[in-house]
């Protein structure tokens, strides 16, 4: 494991490093990938240098690499807009490896990452939205513990028709009751 920064059974996280920049690149840049995801421009390779260059700037954004235990980088997750006041962060995640999607790496990344957020930045509430036409991460979030707690009608347009989100969240004391 190169660098590990939290080790789970099947991956590991791992901060981002320069070289990573071609593969995330080539990630932001495929349709089928950025479709879940907030992305919707095409990216170059200096504009994803810049990102990975101020992303360690700055401690209200954490942003790890998601490597399988052979050490190949499959995807990213992260804690966006960190607000230590009032102790909550939104949750990001991309599997942008299409041939490591739906063998639970993504669910495992999101665990270590929740844990992260709740063990060792002292946070008390991790929330996300998702759209609902992607019902594999709602399984997701919901295998985790994240709670539904509303809907964004038509909130993002994609693929030619305005769709919904839903807003889900996770508190620590929901974290520390299903961890039991």
């Amino acid at each position: 494991m190169i660098n590990a920064f939290r080790i789970g059974k099947a991956i590991y996280l791992r901060p981002l490093e320069q070289a990573d920049a071609p593969l995330l690149q080539q990630w932001i840049n495929d349709p089928e990938v950025t479709r879940t995801l907030l992305a919707h421009q095409p990216i170059n390779q200096a504009a994803e240098v810049r990102w990975l260059d101020e992303l360690y700037k700055t401690d209200h954004e954490v942003v790890l690499g998601i490597a399988t235990t052979a050490d190949k980088l499959i995807g990213a997750v992260g804690l966006h807009r960190i607000d230590y006041k009032n102790s909550h962060a939104q949750f990001g995640i991309m599997i942008g490896d299409r041939d490591e999607w739906y063998k639970g790496y993504g669910t495992e990344a999101t665990r270590l990452m929740v844990a992260y957020a709740f063990d060792t930045l002292n946070l008390n509430r991790v929330w996300l939205h998702v759209y609902v036409t992607n019902a594999y991460a709602l399984r997701t979030y919901e295998k985790v513990g994240f709670q539904r707690e509303g809907v964004l009608r038509q909130e993002t347009y994609r693929d030619g028709r305005y769709v919904d989100a839903i807003s889900m969240a996770i508190l620590r004391s929901e974290w520390e009751a299903k961890r039991g």
